[in-house]
């Protein structure tokens, strides 16, 4: 080999693999896919499970919000056990349980086996949530970080957005979700089934990619954590990486753990883990798993058909993606905080219209509301306007914070803990939606989700500080 070659070999080794780092964040975004597929296919098989396993509103709302349950637990025990184990270890026992849940819940016979597929699913789901994104994270440059982490957010919602797809697909060829359609099974059955297929694909496809350098080094392997790094990022950067993200650990460099949440000065919960509670918790507190669960529900309780419910919840699903986008195109420009104000304030405005149109219902010859023509066209229209201000802010950038703003000794446990509230927050908003529309309606429900989007404007604008740009190794707790 020439001088020449020499040079032109080692500076080949030296540029950074950007197709190789687009191609492993793909793979664990199938994960962010499978969550939001296990998410949204619940959102046909209401009335399903209804009549299948004879459940009151209060059975129908735990049958609809057990997986959370699972969510919660998952959540919180994978950001501890991947500080142990690894995060591709973690997504590669979600992607086990994406497929145990998506054949067990299809084949259940009774409320409580269904609730037991569903938990081992809500795992997956949790597991996946906080894995994912920080997995991301921390294999890619923090100048296209957001943009590589929101692509979580964009598989989100084609996961929901092809869960509505096949809902609405399946039940349109059987007549109805009730109705027997291949093999003596009910259409409702294989809408869970249709989620085999992704969950294979994601457990392949994750023994193709590598454990995340930065828990490696903070395992102490060092040697295959730079291996991976110069991988990613050329000989030069990748070998400097792995003293950094040394340097960045505690200095007695103990392993993480729940502990480092304490602020060893004060004896309190560092500020930091306050604010990821708080971005958690309020992407909740704005309903938007409402629309996602029980969007069928909602459009038939004010006088459209169970098809164009499914419909408009495909449409829905098409608009929140190009918001996802948007938003993508963004994040990286003009940072993570500006998209989160704007979206909550847009929020409030249109939930707040959302409030207006549901107001002004009547009730039919059958006791079930209607809208006038003009309040269910301001109805729909304020309904997906608010989807894509969320999905043009919180959507994405919750979970890339959530990912990115913890310090190296601290990210497992601090995902852990904002994605365990992150999931009761949810679980809560998903169980007192039916009992909220029993007794106040729709208005009154709508009501209380515009305050908690107008809240959380002062939040952001008080306590959300910027993460644009700085590199993992440089984020304060």
């Amino acid at each position: 080999m020439t001088a020449s070659e020499r040079q032109h070999s080692s500076m080949a080794d030296d540029k950074e693999n950007f197709g190789f780092i687009l191609i492993i964040c793909c793979v664990a975004t199938i994960g962010g896919f499978l969550f939001g597929f296990d998410s949204g296919v619940i959102n046909g098989t209401v009335d399903g499970l209804q009549v299948a396993f004879d459940s009151d509103s209060i059975g129908t709302g735990f049958n609809v919000a057990s997986m959370l349950l699972g969510c919660a637990v998952g959540a919180g025990l994978a950001g501890r056990l991947a500080d142990v184990y690894g995060r591709r270890a973690m997504l590669i026992w979600s992607a086990i349980f994406f497929i145990v849940s998506a054949w067990g819940s299809g084949i259940a016979t009774s409320s409580l086996e269904f609730i037991i597929y569903r938990v081992l699913g809500g795992l997956a789901v949790g597991a996946a949530s906080v894995m994912c994104p920080a997995y991301i994270s921390e294999v890619t440059p923090a100048r296209y970080r957001g943009r590589l982490s929101s692509i979580q957010q964009v598989a989100i919602i084609c996961g929901l957005t092809a869960a509505f797809l096949s809902n609405y697909l399946l039940a349109e060829l059987s007549g109805s979700a009730l109705n027997i359609w291949w093999w003596g099974y009910e259409a409702w059955r294989w809408m869970f089934w249709v989620e085999l297929l992704p969950a294979g694909i994601f457990l392949i496809t994750l023994f193709m990619i590598p454990e995340s350098p930065r828990f490696l080094v903070v395992r102490g392997r060092k040697e295959q954590a730079g291996k991976v790094l110069r991988r990613l990022y050329g000989n030069v950067i990748g070998t400097a990486k792995v003293t950094e993200i040394e340097s960045s650990l505690a200095a007695d460099h103990h392993k993480p753990g729940l502990g480092d949440l304490i602020d060893k000065a004060s004896g309190r919960v560092r500020p930091l883990v306050w604010v990821g509670i708080g971005l958690a918790v309020f992407q909740q507190l704005v309903g938007i798993n409402v629309v996602f669960y029980y969007g069928a529900v909602l459009w038939q309780s004010v006088g459209f058909s169970e098809n164009d419910a499914l419909l408009i919840n495909v449409v829905s699903g098409s608009v929140s993606i190009g918001a996802c986008l948007v938003a993508l195109a963004l994040i990286d420009k003009i940072g993570r905080k500006p998209l989160l104000w704007i979206g909550s304030a847009g929020m409030a405005v249109t939930l707040g219209l959302c409030v207006v149109a549901f107001a002004s219902s009547t009730l039919d010859a059958n006791g079930q509301p209607t809208l006038s023509e003009s309040m269910g066209v301001l109805a729909l229209v304020s309904a997906n306007l608010y989807v894509i201000f969320f999905n043009l802010s919180w959507g994405p950038v919750m979970w890339v914070m959530l990912g990115e703003m913890f310090p190296n000794q601290i990210r497992g446990s601090g995902l852990a803990v904002a994605g365990f509230f992150q999931w009761v927050a949810n679980f809560a908003i998903t169980m007192t939606f039916p009992i909220m529309l029993a007794s106040i309606g729709l208005a009154g429900a709508y009501g209380f989700y515009t305050l908690c989007a107008a809240i959380s404007v002062i939040f952001v604008l008080k306590y959300v500080h910027e993460t644009k740009g700085v590199e993992l190794e440089d984020m304060k707790g």
